[in-house]
């Protein structure tokens, strides 16, 4: 086999890969962003039905849901912690 044909194989294999995966990795991320922030969402919906036995209420908007989303847990405690201590 010549070496150009193995050039041009393996050049037209980058080529779809490239094409073919490109349109793909924005869109999951988007969608894993997107359930990130219904799940903070949940967390905070649990934690203000918990937390209003001690007079604790975070608000659920995007940017709690975002923190609580994207850190979990500790990004949960640490909104509860700012909003109990700072405000």
């Amino acid at each position: 086999m010549q070496p150009i044909y193995v050039i041009s194989f393996l050049g037209g294999l980058i080529l779809l890969l490239l094409f073919s995966g490109a349109p793909f990795k924005p869109i999951r991320f988007v969608g894993q962003s997107v359930i990130k922030l219904f799940i903070g969402a949940l967390l905070l919906f649990f934690l203000n039905v918990g937390g209003s036995r001690y007079g604790l209420h975070v608000p659920i908007n995007v940017y709690t849901s975002a923190v609580s989303g994207f850190l979990g847990i500790p990004g949960l405690v640490a909104l509860a912690a700012i909003q109990h201590f700072v405000l």
